[in-house]
């Protein structure tokens, strides 16, 4: 059964049609609001056929306990189903979801010593029978199907009827205070665990580690308004929606985990974090502290040494290669340091594979990656669950489009679980380190204040 495609002749924004839509549970948006040559699409899911759910180390197909592992069956999903995809969409059919950072733990067999979160499964893999693509650069709308529950033109034109009678939803205004939080760690507890993770680099453990704290929010803001607020004031490439009915997770990360496209594999790795100014001169002296910095730079070259290996465990020898180093990206309330690391995927190897040797992202463990878990599971003070893990999507033709779970949050009941954390080196300042925590979660704070 070939996946179909057309071109629909109506157009507006994605993110207003899914207000339409996104009662359909579950319901699935991967939203690229900055429109920079990362986010040229966004892609919403309709008419799923196939559920795939991890939790507590089972499996779940269609609600249906069953045997098997989530990338074993993803692998044999994407095997059963594939087709080519000779267009410029980043991908025609297949699942959209997401891994857990715990999700990680079994690949290494890393123990925790915190319960997980109830409800919230490991990983969720939703597939779709159909999917709209906004591709921002044309100012086109593409409907893809398989046409398992109708006929492509049956979809074509209630789709095009939903673009004509859409209302665009009201901008959010822009909020001037941040919510009320509560935090998994008092402020010296953190500084504290900062001080060991740099004890143990010091005692020649690990070279760097990423520690995070959680934060809690209650709020009366419903979850897509949230959403919008963020894909408004804080645009970011790798957003997304995922609504699941008892849960929900509402993203705007900057940070690229995996892309996988005609067997060329990408990972970015985002270290290095500086506010954004009050005015151009500070803006301007807060980029150039970043792009000078001796210890993010140092954190990112290690990171990038570390990606580039967990990618030769997949890639063809020879291929893997670093094509941007320590670039500086302005986003809304931060600047970020980034480098790119590509490499062609063996013979035989898919987007499945990589899970093993590659997640969680080394940007969120630290290296070596395995004693970093371990370290992170001493000092922190829970299970991550979403945060740090990922979420995008899966195609039939073998790409992939993976982000790393940051600036999120994830919904329950009116309460809202959002991590923050960062790199630890030798050189780290604790103050400076939960200061940098703060900052992370501004624009999410400032998306869930009620005032």
């Amino acid at each position: 059964m070939g996946t179909k495609v057309t071109a629909l002749k109506e157009y507006c924004q994605l993110a207003d049609l899914f207000e339409g839509y996104r009662e359909e549970r579950p319901a699935s948006f991967l939203d690229s609001s900055l429109k920079n040559n990362m986010g040229r699409f966004s892609v919403i899911g309709r008419k799923p056929w196939l559920i795939l759910r991890e939790e507590s180390g089972i499996l779940y197909e269609n609600g249906a306990r069953t045997e098997g592992t989530m990338e074993e069956r993803l692998g044999r999903v994407i095997s059963d189903c594939r087709e080519d995809n000779l267009t410029e969409l980043p991908f025609l059919s297949g699942g959209i979801g997401y891994f857990s950072y715990d999700y990680g733990r079994k690949f290494e067999q890393i123990p925790t010593r915190h319960s997980k979160t109830d409800g919230v499964p490991e990983a969720v893999f939703v597939f779709y029978d159909e999917y709209l693509i906004e591709d921002f650069q044309a100012k086109r709308i593409y409907l893809t199907s398989g046409e398992r529950f109708r006929p492509l033109e049956k979809a074509a034109a209630e789709a095009e009827r939903d673009i004509r009678d859409h209302l665009p939803s009201p901008v959010p205004a822009k909020n001037k205070k941040q919510a009320n939080f509560s935090a998994n760690f008092e402020k010296e507890e953190y500084k504290a665990a900062v001080r060991r993770m740099m004890e143990y680099i010091v005692e020649g453990e690990i070279y760097i580690a990423n520690m995070t704290q959680q934060l809690t929010v209650k709020s009366s803001r419903k979850p897509y308004e949230v959403f919008r607020y963020l894909r408004r004031y804080n645009p970011s490439p790798f957003g997304g929606f995922l609504d699941y009915g008892d849960f929900q997770i509402l993203s705007a990360s900057p940070e690229r985990f995996l892309r996988v496209k005609d067997c060329v594999v990408e990972t970015r790795p985002v270290k290095g974090t500086r506010k954004r100014g009050k005015d151009p001169e500070e803006d301007a002296a807060l980029r150039r502290e970043l792009e000078e910095s001796d210890k993010d730079h140092s954190e990112l070259l290690m990171i990038v040494d570390l990606e580039r290996n967990d990618l030769n465990h997949v890639c063809r020898p020879g291929s893997v290669q670093v094509t941007e180093h320590f670039s500086v990206e302005a986003y809304a309330t931060v600047f970020h340091l980034v480098s790119t690391i590509v490499g062609k995927l063996r013979e035989g190897r898919s987007a499945v594979d990589l899970l093993a040797p590659a997640f969680p992202g080394g940007s969120i463990t630290g290296a070596p990656k395995i004693r970093a878990m371990e370290i992170i599971d001493e000092l922190e003070h829970g299970q991550r669950g979403i945060y740090t893990g990922s979420m995008g999507y899966l195609g039939f033709d073998g790409s992939c489009d993976w982000n790393i779970v940051i600036r999120t949050a994830l919904h329950r009941d009116g309460t809202y679980t959002l991590g923050v954390g960062g790199g630890i080196t030798c050189e780290s300042d604790p103050e400076f380190e939960y200061e940098e925590t703060l900052q992370k979660a501004k624009a999410l704070l400032e998306a869930l204040s009620e005032e």
